[in-house]
């Protein structure tokens, strides 16, 4: 098994595709599996539409995702000589031939074929004689190098771990170009001649490669090269049904979008190997190893994935199965390792505190734990968590409508209870709810009404961890201040209701 080896061979055209990563996930996990190697290929050709500033985000999207690479990277371009040698050996073999065609002739004839069949080369240039392929040479004509598909009856044939048995007449597959004019190799040629030189054992890519794979098993058969195994996962689409692409999503399937918003790297990994495979049971989350170890190219599906984005006016656009996988391993991820995601964090919101490394370490552990169980990404902690870092916190409309905006007395219970408070001696949470719920029958109210709009007032959140739990957290002192400035919380409500 270790003999295995695998490529993710991108082109620098764009960011980091949400489809794409999936893809260098796969193979990286097969890999991981059979002690095999994987190879980071940049496919580079592309001149015109290759950059650097592409590259860069892809490899940055990698090493962000954790998916590391045993060989590379290196790039395609470098290997053109091979490529264009290739072509000739083929030309030479007789599996190829010297095509003289114009495009002008080749558009006329698919003009004139309009209202048949799909048009496809008929193979004019296939039937010169030596002669006339060498006066054309002579009379300086440019040509394309062309491959010759077998003539007759017979099948391409190859084995697909996903779809199984393939099989393609030679009938239907039209004598392709390899060599462009200019002596540039196509795709079909540098990719097939790539996997060769690198020994790859199974070609793990997206569906769309399908359609490509018969005419690539020819040229290895041509070359005298084994076939490698090929597994061709099923399609992402969109909850309307199509499929998620660039052009139409935006940055909403980009790698970095997931970074910037607040996904942990192993989660998204998590989320994108459900995207077309299954272990087989109703697991869903998965440590690193526990993934690597259930992983098999037999349990991806033939069906096509659903990737849920949220395209309406909410301020998240993802998937919310992909916002669970985040918020548990949110909740799962030790301490340590957690309060290092979150100072970033922490610090781009201008609300870091030095201390929470040396003197308050202790506290704001404390604090992630407490909170965390709500959350969904890390930019929460500074948003949806605010309140416990700093006083200068944004207000919840839901919490304002629900807990504030219908009971306007609070505005004097709650300056009553922060005195309470003040005159406490302790401050725990067993002692905080005691003290509520004794000032509540005092006052006539439920609990409940009281405890919702202290939360609100002190955290501007409508839901949250336990309330009593939460005040002692965020201490006594700042309690008691917020309680007794509710103006700012009333004013808002007023604002609200108009």
């Amino acid at each position: 098994m270790s003999d295995v080896r695998v490529r993710f061979a991108p082109s620098p055209t764009g960011y980091l595709h949400i489809g794409s990563a999936r893809t260098a996930l796969y193979n990286w996990l097969y890999a991981r599996k059979t002690g095999g190697k994987m190879i980071l290929r940049i496919e580079d050709t592309d001149v015109e539409r290759s950059t650097d500033e592409s590259l860069d985000t892809i490899i940055e999207g990698l090493k962000w995702l954790g998916l590391d690479w045993d060989i590379g990277p290196y790039y395609q371009s470098a290997y053109r000589g091979e490529h264009t040698e290739a072509a000739k050996r083929l030309l030479s073999s007789g599996h190829a031939y010297k095509c003289f065609c114009t495009k002008e002739e080749l558009d006329q004839k698919r003009a004139g074929s309009e209202g048949k069949s799909e048009f496809g080369y008929d193979k004019k240039c296939r039937r010169l004689s030596p002669e006339e392929v060498s006066a054309k040479e002579a009379a300086g004509i440019p040509y394309v190098i062309r491959f010759a598909i077998p003539e007759g009856e017979g099948t391409v044939v190859f084995e697909d771990k996903v779809y199984g048995r393939i099989e393609k007449s030679w009938r239907d597959l039209e004598d392709f170009i390899i060599l462009r004019s200019d002596g540039t190799p196509l795709y079909l040629l540098s990719n097939v001649v790539d996997d060769i030189r690198d020994g790859i054992t199974h070609v793990i890519r997206g569906q769309d490669g399908l359609g490509n794979t018969p005419r690539q098993v020819l040229i290895y058969q041509a070359l005298g090269a084994p076939i490698p195994l090929f597994a061709h996962l099923p399609l992402t689409l969109d909850s309307q049904k199509a499929k998620i692409s660039k052009r139409k999503h935006g940055e909403a399937v980009a790698i970095h979008f997931y970074r910037e918003k607040g996904f942990l790297p192993w989660a998204l990994c998590n989320f994108l190997a459900l995207l077309g495979w299954s272990p087989g049971d109703d697991r869903e989350i998965f440590t690193k190893e526990e993934l690597i170890e259930a992983f098999s190219l037999e349990r991806i599906n033939r069906s096509n994935s659903v990737f849920n984005l949220q395209t309406e006016d909410s301020k998240f656009f993802t998937d919310p199965k992909a916002l669970a996988v985040n918020a548990h391993h949110i909740k799962s991820l030790p301490l340590e390792e957690l309060a290092v995601l979150v100072k970033p964090v922490l610090e781009k919101a201008g609300i870091w505190n030095a201390e929470y490394e040396g003197s308050r370490k202790e506290w704001f552990h404390a604090a992630l734990d407490l909170i965390r169980e709500r959350f969904h990404t890390l930019n929460d902690f500074a948003e949806a968590g605010r309140a416990y870092f700093a006083d200068d916190f944004e207000l919840e409309d839901r919490a304002l409508e629900r807990n504030i905006v219908k009971f306007p007395a609070l505005r004097e219970h709650l300056p009553v209870l922060a005195a309470r408070i003040e005159a406490m001696e302790g401050f725990d949470p067993h002692e905080c709810e005691n003290l509520m719920r004794q000032l509540c029958e005092e006052l006539g109210i439920k609990p409940g009404v009281l405890i919702n709009g202290v939360r609100t007032a002190v955290t501007g959140q409508l839901a949250g961890p336990s309330m009593f739990e939460a005040l002692t957290l965020i201490g006594k002192e700042k309690t008691i201040k917020r309680l007794k400035n509710v103006g700012w919380v009333f004013e808002a409500a007023e604002k609200l209701k108009k």
